[in-house]
């Protein structure tokens, strides 16, 4: 599958786009999502509950409690907020591909992850104009 670059102009359309991502996605995948701050990463993980048949209603940012699980759906769905966290260690702790296995792993923030998933589809959203987000979305190279 190649790369796919989408721009959307609400957060509608941002959880639209996740959604046709997660109603693909299989037991043990990850998404490691990149943004600033307000990018637009927790709707994208709604996005995703709802491609995994779970309610969107249910998902918020675990930036305090770090990680939340939501099951009812296809698959469980693991969202991870790495914001408040600094120590490359902390992070190994969590135990990420454990409690991911089973499920799909979302994490925010990704690049504070030391060892990140070789096999994973980095979500990169950037700021357009107004409510405008360019989403760029890269798959894993299935030769390795």
């Amino acid at each position: 599958m190649a790369d796919k670059t989408i721009t959307t102009h609400s957060e509608a359309e941002t959880a639209a786009a996740a959604r046709e991502l997660g109603a693909t996605l299989s037991a043990g995948d990850a998404v490691l999502l990149f943004g600033d701050l307000g990018a637009g990463k927790t709707a994208f993980v709604r996005g995703l509950a709802e491609g995994l048949r779970i309610d969107h209603r249910d998902v918020t940012s675990p930036t305090f409690t770090l990680v939340q699980e939501y099951r009812g759906g296809r698959l469980p769905l693991v969202h991870v907020d790495l914001f408040r966290l600094d120590d490359p260690r902390e992070i190994d702790d969590l135990g990420l591909e454990e409690i991911g296995a089973d499920g799909v792993l979302a994490i925010e923030w990704a690049e504070k992850l030391p060892h990140p998933p070789h096999a994973a589809i980095e979500v990169c959203i950037a700021h357009g104009d107004g409510d405008a987000r360019r989403l760029t979305i890269r798959f894993p190279d299935p030769a390795v």
